[in-house]
């Protein structure tokens, strides 16, 4: 798989992201942790099935403990992290926080050997940020200073999974059959979180198991197993500023749902967010040029 196919590989995570919000409002009632822990088993045995049939499960005794540790940390990190900013702050003001793991892969991108990061990359990631802030946080009241461990919390998220993402390029001669145990630790990690802070409620009818499946079949599972793909071999730093069309798509999706209604600043946002890519893209381009 060349550089592009496997930047192209690494989107589809961000298009199966666009997924993420709807299904989880069709899985309501499922408290946070007990939905990880349902649809990071659903992720794990999809993946397993795809490395007994290929044959890669037997790499998986050649994998060093410590990447093993680094991927669940990098997982289950982030959800816990992530859940708890959205119960500590306001979850349109966290959630934008949270949201700045796009910009910050694109600057640690930097640092990695063999990457070099252009102006035009930076530039890109900070104007599809202003964009998602515009739509993340529409009508949001402000910041509230009493919300300011929830904030940090959002922050913490964000610094994980950029940092996932990143180191996950150092590990790259790791196949991608690691993701597999990932799933299952963190699995085993949110169920035991759930047990210990959350009453336990099942979905609702055949819609709420349904959302449960897509999100394990997809935001939750193939999405990591294509993102481990992407940034390990394709175009970090446009895959990192990429990401921001995430919340635009599942706004969209939200809407097309009925779901979410539209209103004046998706347009805005956008564009902002459509131009911060192309802008990387170019970059990017320019660079394989000059390589």
């Amino acid at each position: 798989m060349n550089r592009k196919q496997a930047t192209l590989t690494g989107f589809l995570a961000v298009l199966l992201w666009a997924l993420l919000a709807l299904f989880t409002v069709g899985s309501a009632p499922v408290p946070p942790f007990q939905l990880s822990a349902l649809t990071f088993l659903i992720g794990g045995s999809i993946g397993l099935i795809w490395i007994i049939k290929t044959g890669e499960i037997r790499r998986l005794a050649s994998i060093g403990w410590r990447v093993y540790v680094f991927g669940t940390l990098g997982l289950f990190g982030y959800h816990a992290l992530y859940f708890s900013a959205l119960r500590m702050a306001p979850a349109a003001e966290a959630g934008l926080i949270a949201y700045l793991w796009p910009l910050m892969i694109v600057l640690f991108s930097g640092l990695l050997p063999g990457e070099r990061l252009r102006p035009l990359h930076v530039a890109g990631a900070i104007v599809s940020f202003i964009g998602a802030a515009i739509l993340v946080l529409g009508g949001a009241a402000g910041f509230d200073m009493q919300a300011l461990p929830g904030y940090g919390l959002a922050f913490l998220c964000a610094l994980t999974w950029s940092g996932y993402s990143v180191l996950s390029r150092r590990l790259g001669d790791t196949p991608t059959a690691s993701v597999v145990v990932f799933c299952f630790a963190t699995a085993t990690l949110a169920a035991a979180a759930h047990i210990l802070w959350e009453d336990t409620s099942w979905p609702q009818g055949a819609l709420g198991w349904a959302s449960v499946l897509g999100l394990g079949l997809g935001p939750v599972g193939l999405a990591f197993y294509v993102w481990d793909i992407g940034v390990k071999r394709g175009d970090i730093q446009f895959l990192g500023a990429a990401s921001y069309s995430a919340p635009l798509l599942s706004t969209l999706v939200l809407i097309l749902a009925g779901v979410a209604d539209p209103h004046p600043s998706l347009l805005l946002a956008g564009g902002l967010i459509t131009f911060g890519a192309l802008m990387a893209a170019r970059a990017s381009s320019v660079r394989d040029e000059q390589t």
